[in-house]
């Protein structure tokens, strides 16, 4: 064998260990092993069955995701491992499966081609191949109906959920769970299944049915695939691959589902899956802090306003089990600001997400306070007051005042300046911006401000904070909105200069969401609060340049109080449950302001909207990847996916135009330049790349090797 696998014998069983860290990824050399051994067992006849198990902490975790990168480049053949499964379910001996940890992707079709499986109670299987853009490619949706029924396979398949090894058990799909050792365990029940007949889950046919009988299932699976995974191919590539199960032999359901599976693979939506699945942990790497850097230790927090971000940071803190204080400026507004922590849990319990013991045990973390006096205690506080630099400076001065030496001072801001911020302590070092995103329970992104004296301990103990948070921290240069914002301005800057040309509202935020986003960017809008936007336009009106274009719509909404969802009416009007409905008033708000400002009406398709206001995106993203504000255009990326709601299937903006071709997208961006003046002059970093042939992945590569 070779180093990847290890084969031992216990008396009559042999023990075939996968020993390939840290996953056991089916790697190649690993499938070759495997096989090895299975034809070595065969052949011995002192051996009556074999165990195939995981080395570490878990069995076959998956597939080597990044052997698929290789095959869509070019730079691997495409390598099937149905023709490996197949020898083992061919096995002249049983062939036991013990899994612990996870068997997810390959793993867990390794495992259905084993003739029996066992586990760990705390185990979980699944195919979560969808998250990737593809779908289970070695008769995964062939042999999962067969064990677990149509229902289930289709959910597993579709969904990409996993399933604890008690739930797996009761559906077939584990023969028998194994308190304490699960080796010896293992060898034991193969041992006591020796000399029983040998089962192949691909002639198991008692769960399958006709495509007739499970009509209404697969109808109902792609009507839900297609509101929840709304624009996504591989869900519904899934469907129709367990199906195949129910109208074809095992052999032809196969071809079927490898057709797929290489349709799903060569496929935009997969490579920006995969993009995004690899990347997404380099956002935490930053160039001039190394992993020996200190951090500070985080055992108390504190939150300064108890409105819904400071409330949902609290919340995120408990959840992470470290007691925070939550302050505001007397009872009132503290018994309002812990009234909605209450109801939050209270629906997360409500929807099974937690249970009341860790709710209660939550709560005790949290304790309102209307005075700094306990500050002192706290390692970190992070200030969540309203958007206005005059009262985020008074709020600082007061905790250089009050907080410990070696605290951390951080600023909930999303837009205004860390360093002017800073200016208000006399501990500049210790000043970081961290940027939650509403709702902050929820929302996995965190925009970790780096300011101008922005300590390296600060910095690090931030960024390491943030996985224990359970978010994805970003780090981001010190500019007007940092990087979600500052693209966010002239993405929704764009859809309010559509709806001024003569775009209906419901028109432009149709595009958007046709595209792929969460939501329209004028829904979007309505949901923060267009006073947020309002607040904050005022707050920098002095520096706006003369004489250049600026959207007028939204400031006459908010000076009519329509700010959204909160005040029932904005860009839309809304019921009792929030639901919006459009409002002819802003229609004719909207006219009248465009004749006064003689903008010319016309017809504007769905293609239009969607080009600027995404290129719009691109090409502040490429300002702010030049001028070092964010230091990939991968995380520009993950900022925009986990914060904004861009689709994940398209890879991020930055990624999106690379798969367009920045070639066509700065030609787009030159007409709009053309069409509509000053604020879209191309990027010069985009007008470069674009001109060299390049993409902002390549620019990403040459960064890291001058590092």
């Amino acid at each position: 064998m070779n180093e990847l696998v290890r084969v031992s014998r216990d008396n009559d069983v042999a023990v075939i260990t996968i020993d390939n860290p840290p996953v056991n990824a089916l790697s190649p050399g690993v499938p070759q092993a495997i096989e090895a051994a299975i034809d070595e067992m065969n052949a011995d006849p002192a051996i009556k069955a074999a165990v195939i198990i995981g080395a570490g902490r878990t069995f076959v975790a998956g597939a080597d995701i990044k052997e698929f990168g290789k095959m869509t480049s070019g730079a691997a053949p495409r390598r099937s491992l149905l023709p490996f499964l197949l020898r083992i379910e061919d096995s002249i001996k049983p062939v036991v499966i013990a899994i612990h940890g996870t068997e997810f992707g390959g793993g867990l079709e390794l495992a259905m081609a084993g003739h029996y499986r066992v586990a760990s109670p705390t185990a979980q299987v699944g195919q979560p191949e969808v998250k990737l853009g593809i779908i289970p490619g070695a008769a995964g949706t062939q042999r999962l109906p067969r064990l677990v029924g149509i229902a289930k396979a289709i959910e597993m398949c579709a969904e990409g959920k996993p399933v604890s090894a008690r739930d797996a058990a009761a559906l077939g799909l584990i023969d028998r769970l194994i308190d304490g050792d699960l080796l010896s365990g293992a060898v034991a029940f193969a041992r006591g299944i020796a000399d029983k007949p040998i089962p192949k889950t691909r002639e198991r046919m008692e769960k399958l049915g006709t495509s007739m009988e499970h009509a209404a299932v697969f109808a109902a699976a792609r009507d839900a695939a297609c509101k929840k995974q709304r624009g996504m191919k591989a869900p519904l590539a899934a469907i129709d691959a367990v199906e195949a199960a129910t109208r074809m032999s095992f052999d032809e359901g196969c071809q079927a589902e490898q057709k797929l599976f290489t349709e799903c693979l060569f496929s935009d939506q997969s490579k920006g899956l995969i993009h995004v699945f690899f990347r997404e942990r380099e956002v935490g790497k930053v160039p001039d802090i190394s992993k020996e850097t200190p951090v500070i230790a985080v055992n108390r927090a504190a939150v300064v306003g108890s409105g819904t971000m400071g409330g949902g940071i609290a919340m995120v803190f408990a959840n992470a089990g470290i007691p925070v204080l939550l302050k505001d400026v007397d009872q009132a507004a503290l018994d309002a600001g812990m009234g909605k922590i209450r109801k939050n849990y209270a629906s997360s319990v409500q929807r099974g997400r937690f249970t009341q013991q860790f709710v209660d045990e939550r709560l005790q973390l949290i304790r309102p306070v209307v005075s700094y006096d306990e500050f002192s205690d706290a390692d970190m506080v992070v200030e969540a007051v309203f958007e206005g630099m005059a009262l985020k400076k008074s709020v600082f001065a007061d905790l250089d005042r009050v907080c410990k030496s070696g605290a951390i001072l951080a600023s909930n801001t999303s837009t205004l300046n860390i360093d002017e911020i800073a200016e208000a302590t006399s501990r500049a070092e210790a000043v970081i911006g961290t940027h939650f995103f509403s709702p902050a329970n929820v929302m996995r992104l965190l925009e970790i401000v780096r300011g101008k004296k922005s300590g390296k301990e600060v910095i690090a103990t931030c960024m390491q904070l943030s996985k224990k948070l359970g978010k994805i921290g970003v780090l981001v240069g010190n500019c007007r909105g940092f990087v979600g914002n500052r693209m966010f301005g002239p993405y929704r800057r764009e859809a309010q200069f559509l709806v001024e040309e003569g775009a209906d509202v419901e028109a432009v935020d149709k595009a958007l969401v046709d595209f792929g986003n969460a939501m329209g960017p004028l829904a979007t809008g309505d949901l923060a609060g267009l006073d947020v936007g309002w607040r904050i336009r005022k707050e920098y009106r002095h520096l706006e340049k003369p004489g250049i274009r600026q959207p007028f719509a939204e400031d006459r909404l908010c000076e009519l109080g329509r700010y959204g969802q909160k005040t029932m009416k904005g860009w839309y009007q809304y019921d009792e449950n929030r639901h919006a409905s459009v409002d002819p008033e802003v229609a004719a708000l909207v006219r009248k302001g465009s004749a006064e400002a003689g903008i010319p009406q016309r017809q504007i398709s769905s293609e239009e909207i969607v080009d600027r206001c995404i290129y719009a995106l691109v090409n502040e993203g490429a300002r702010i990847l030049e001028e070092g504000f964010a230091l990939r255009a991968v995380d520009i990326d993950i900022i925009y996916i986990n914060g904004y709601g861009f689709p994940a299937y398209r890879g991020g903006p930055m990624w999106h135009a690379d798969t367009v071709g920045l070639g066509k997208v700065y030609r787009r961006i030159c007409e709009f330049h053309q069409q509509h003046g000053e604020l879209w002059a191309p990027a010069p970093l985009l007008q470069r790349l674009a001109e060299s042939g390049k993409t902002f992945a390549e620019f990403d590569k040459e960064q890291a090797l001058a590092a």
